[in-house]
């Protein structure tokens, strides 16, 4: 029987991706660990290996289709003593639409490698979403999951188009109304259009261009990776609680920590030093130990409950064309401003040329943001969840401070706090943030 080569989950949150490359082409024969296509989403673009063998019946998505979803048939495998006749009429991978009724099976998208078995394709095309579906007494049919998510969102489950059996609304469908894929409809109780714009993440399409007049624009489709930032950023600022924290470190001093360890670097043989730190490594090292010492803010919130983390992993924000990366160092606390320094800049390098894994940008607790290098004296980040808080880093000026009667001048950064009031509480914040200004005035602490 012919096995379908499904699209894989590159990672837990992936819910579609582009097909961006086929190293096969049909009739070509495969084993098991052959490279048949490359997958790009909006974090990497990674290889996908065969994991039976066989004879490339039909390739069912062709090479550059955007938005292919999670476990859609992309291709046909052919075992042996198979032909082309076995297929039968595969219909082609759907790309990302209303969620089919299927996937209330199962309330959270399941990974599955390539060429794993499944079902055959079917000829049928897709059929449009639903109408929520209710019961005689006007209630909406809704798992207990999507109607939880749509009271933290602020949207009104009867508004939303159901997919699952029988028109259920499920998980997909709350967070497509959440993200603005999928319309809300117009309902009794629904908020009225300008707030129930808002709710599902603003003005849409139409709204925004009947604002201006045609052809004082040029209008740029939003690829993979912004449309995760908007969506993830947006659901940061309506559900997790943020406030902020600043204080201004006094840095003359890690400016001549700095100095004298970048002056003891080796020389390579083109004569350059073999390394050189950043105030960003210092200010890396000093979160991740503050974290350390006030273990109860190195936490996130799951729900229900809080993780208390054990090491300090620590992203740090990587600005990219159109959009930005979060790679994470982890156990940052343990190495030096040598291996942080190192870490970073290859991070960085694999991140703007998209070939981190997976694993390299999830996960942590924090993040460091530092805008510093552009200028920017001071700013207050959104919190990436699921960390529980972010610190954003102003540019090192000079500035003038009184000191025991006397005006001096000194070298100062502004640094500010961002924290989910879920798990971290102004007086823990407050605690942590004291700490990493101690850390960031007297650097010979560091090493303690």
């Amino acid at each position: 029987m012919p096995i379908d080569i499904t699209m894989p989950a590159l990672s837990p949150t992936m819910e579609e991706g582009k097909l961006a490359k086929w190293h096969v082409k049909e009739g070509d024969s495969v084993s098991s660990g052959d490279v048949i296509a490359e997958i790009e989403t909006d974090k990497a673009t990674m290889e996908v290996e065969a994991v039976d063998e066989g004879k490339i019946g039909k390739i069912l998505v062709e090479e550059g289709t955007d938005n292919v979803k999670v476990n859609a048939v992309i291709a046909v495998l052919l075992q042996e003593g198979e032909d082309a006749s076995a297929i039968g009429s595969a219909a082609p991978a759907p790309k990302a639409e209303a969620p089919k009724p299927e996937a209330a099976k199962a309330e959270e998208p399941k990974a599955v490698a390539a060429a794993a078995p499944a079902p055959a394709a079917k000829a049928e095309a897709p059929k449009p979403a639903p109408a929520p579906a209710k019961s005689e007494g006007g209630r909406v049919f809704a798992s207990p999951l999507a109607k939880r998510l749509a009271k933290e969102a602020g949207i009104d489950v009867a508004a939303i188009s159901g997919t699952g059996p029988k028109g259920r609304v499920i998980k997909a469908d709350v967070e497509a109304a959440k993200s603005g894929k999928a319309p809300l409809k117009a309902t009794a109780s629904a908020p009225a259009a300008s707030g129930g714009a808002a709710m599902a993440g603003g003005l849409s399409k139409a709204q925004v261009l009947a604002m201006y007049e045609e052809g004082t624009y040029e209008l740029v489709p939003a690829d993979g990776m912004r449309k995760t930032i908007a969506a993830r950023l947006t659901e940061s600022k309506q559900t997790v609680p943020h406030f902020y924290l600043t204080v201004d470190c006094k840095i003359d001093a890690l400016l001549a920590a700095r100095e004298q360890i970048n002056a003891t670097a080796p020389k390579n043989k083109d004569g350059k030093p073999e390394f050189k730190l950043s105030v960003n490594d210092f200010v890396m090292k000093a979160w991740a130990i503050a974290l350390q010492r006030v273990p109860t803010a190195n936490a996130t919130w799951a729900g229900d409950s809080i993780l208390y983390h054990k090491r300090s992993d620590v992203a740090v924000a990587v600005a990219i064309p159109g959009g930005l990366f979060t790679p994470v160092v982890k156990s940052c606390d343990t190495k030096t401003l040598r291996e942080i320094s190192e870490a970073v800049k290859d991070l960085a390098t694999r991140a703007r040329n998209k070939k981190l894994m997976p694993h390299e940008y999830q996960g942590g607790a924090s993040a460091v943001s530092n805008l510093g290098m552009f200028g920017i004296k001071d700013f207050a980040a959104v919190i990436n969840p699921p960390h529980g808080t972010i610190l954003a880093v102003g540019v090192g000026e000079e500035r003038v401070y009184p000191d025991k009667g006397e005006i001096k001048i000194g070298q100062f950064m502004t640094c500010t706090l961002s924290c989910d009031h879920r798990s971290v509480d102004g007086a823990l914040g407050a605690e942590v943030l004291g700490v990493f200004k101690g850390l960031i005035e007297n650097p010979v602490m560091m090493l303690a």
